[in-house]
């Protein structure tokens, strides 16, 4: 659904107003994990934390502890809330294993939404790394390989750098992450799952991964699609796949091998050479790095792998000349060209967890968190997904005239590209910072209040009512 916004219908709303429905959409949104939360720790510690997300997203500089301790209390007092809130990221009553089965559970419930449309639900998989080049003694540093490095490498248009050069390893951490979407609308954070390689152990990321196909494979069977990138065509995930029976479609390397029909051993550019398209006439498809549209066809043909027991089929994406085609194996019958059209858009949708790892990193500011320890680390990049999961929410069609009118008047554009974005994370983020900080609202409703000064106090400081007014504002305090 593109944005499009009548301005002179959208009525001027009362910035006070607007920001206090702001901020109980936000304590709304938390419920369910403030429900969870209330079971191992005090509710002032679920407040402090439940502010914490607040201010997330309202933070448009690093996500130091100081910057998000006056989010909690005010910029005169943020030593106050830093403190606070570094005593509920390091309380040893809960763990971070508590967000991330409400993680599960929110995306079960999506999932069914999706099935009562008809839609066939897409479990998208991906990796990344939190680069933390400078750091040296954070607890579970390990190395990674710079993709932004290897990004600036590049040679462009007035810049030339040697081609095939070593990679470039830094300090960091690695990063997993699914989301579950539909054919259209916003994605569904399912789990995230972060962790430091180990020098002189093999393995970690597989047995990661292996742990939360293991979860999704329990949870739902053969109810939902898991679509993975390149990364993942290998024969050792193909065993992992068929022992877990799941229903996948992954994007199969070109020079990678597989069985024919007769059982002889070929690359999958050769199982595709000299086969016409399927379907007489070809589709329009949007190219998201380039911006525009390509002329694609496809076919399938049906092929073998020795870790695999069962059939598979090759979708064959060509999308022109030039370009080189996108060979997708996928369990799953294809036999007509609808089938292949649905599994070629199946992985267009991959792009959105690519969209998700840009926006972290570059607005949301993930690799800026600055921790020793791992396990409240861990939490804070929990809470931080929590901001993220919320401005998903915000793209909900039954906020649309707000989410409009909070647009028109807080980050008004006049260019094309505002009634064009499908999903303006980035201007949403804008827009409720700007106004939570022009007009900071009262998160009563998630159990959480602004710090105010006692110095308001008109009651006689002998009398009962003045210290049960102390003694209720001392439990947001302290």
């Amino acid at each position: 659904m593109n944005l499009q916004y009548d301005t002179d219908s959208i009525p001027q709303p009362i910035p006070e107003e607007e920001s206090q429905l702001w901020a109980d959409e936000l304590a709304s949104y938390l419920i369910p994990y403030r429900r969870r939360l209330d079971a191992y720790v005090d509710r002032r510690v679920v407040g402090n934390l439940t502010a914490a997300v607040a201010g997330i997203v309202q933070t448009r500089t690093e996500l130091t502890l100081s910057g998000l301790g006056s989010a909690l209390t005010e910029p005169a007092h943020a030593e106050a809330g830093m403190q606070r809130l570094q005593r509920a990221l390091h309380h040893r009553g809960w763990q971070a294993e508590v967000i991330e089965e409400e993680f599960w559970k929110q995306a079960e419930q999506r999932r069914q939404e999706l099935e009562n449309r008809g839609e066939v639900p897409l479990c998208i998989w991906d990796s990344s790394v939190l680069e933390k080049p400078e750091s040296e003694k954070l607890e579970g540093l390990g190395a990674v390989r710079a993709s932004r490095v290897r990004r600036l490498a590049r040679s462009r248009k007035g810049v030339f750098n040697r081609p095939g050069g070593l990679p470039v390893s830094v300090r960091g951490f690695e990063w997993e992450s699914l989301l579950l979407v539909g054919k259209e609308g916003r994605p569904q954070v399912v789990a995230m799952s972060w962790w430091g390689r180990v020098k002189g152990v093999q393995g970690q990321q597989r047995k990661q991964q292996e742990r939360l196909l293991a979860r999704a494979a329990r949870q739902w069977k053969r109810q939902v699609r898991h679509v993975f990138d390149r990364g993942y065509g290998t024969a050792a995930w193909l065993w992992q796949l068929c022992r877990f029976d799941v229903r996948f479609v992954v994007r199969w390397k070109k020079g990678n091998k597989l069985l024919d029909e007769a059982g002889c051993e070929r690359k999958a550019w050769q199982s595709a050479r000299g086969k016409r398209a399927w379907g007489t006439q070809a589709k329009l498809l949007w190219d998201t790095h380039f911006r525009l549209y390509r002329s694609t066809r496809v076919l399938a043909v049906p092929v073998r792998h020795p870790e695999y027991e069962g059939r598979l089929w090759l979708v064959v994406v060509r999308q022109g000349k030039g370009r080189e085609p996108w060979y997708l194996l996928t369990n799953e019958p294809v036999e007509s060209e609808d089938q292949a059209w649905e599994i070629a858009f199946s992985y267009v949708s991959r792009w959105k967890i690519e969209e998700q790892f840009r926006f972290q990193k570059t607005a949301l500011l993930i690799e800026s968190l600055r921790l020793h320890d791992w396990e409240p680390r861990r939490k804070l990049l929990l809470l931080l997904t929590l901001a993220y999961g919320f401005l998903l929410r915000i793209l909900a069609p039954s906020l649309y005239l707000a989410r409009s009118r909070l647009l028109v008047h807080w980050v008004p554009r006049a260019d094309w590209r505002q009634w064009n974005a499908k999903l303006p994370l980035y201007r949403l983020r804008w827009a409720l910072s700007r106004l939570w900080l022009a007009h900071p609202p009262s998160f009563t409703a998630s159990g959480w209040r602004p710090y105010r000064p006692l110095s308001h106090l008109t009651w006689p400081p002998c009398s009962v009512r003045w210290w049960m007014t102390l003694w209720h504002q001392s439990g947001y305090l302290f």
